[in-house]
């Protein structure tokens, strides 16, 4: 799977790079047909804690998957996001 990772307005640790890659490489195991994700990690200005987003498109023949969280830090908004798209991808090859 193809995956791009955008940091806007920040650079983004190799740590944290590789999380959101394992998570994304997770969903293959539910539906290894996902060819490409586009992930774009923000941190908004705002008064907020959750001020962490984290947006992901993926691409399977036939099928766009998207997910969009905000929490605390990216690791959790990446959890949320990595269970809204393998809801996602469950439903699709059901």
């Amino acid at each position: 799977m193809q995956t791009q990772i955008h940091s806007i307005h920040f650079d983004a640790d190799q740590r944290l790079l590789d999380f959101v890659k394992a998570k994304l490489d997770k969903l293959l195991t539910y539906n290894g047909e996902i060819q490409s994700c586009e992930v774009f990690l923000r941190v908004e200005k705002n008064d907020s804690r959750e001020n962490k987003l984290v947006e992901v498109k993926g691409h399977m023949p036939g099928r766009e998957l998207f997910a969009k969280r905000r929490a605390t830090s990216f690791e959790a908004a990446m959890d949320d996001v990595h269970e809204a798209l393998r809801r996602q991808v469950m439903k699709a090859h059901a």
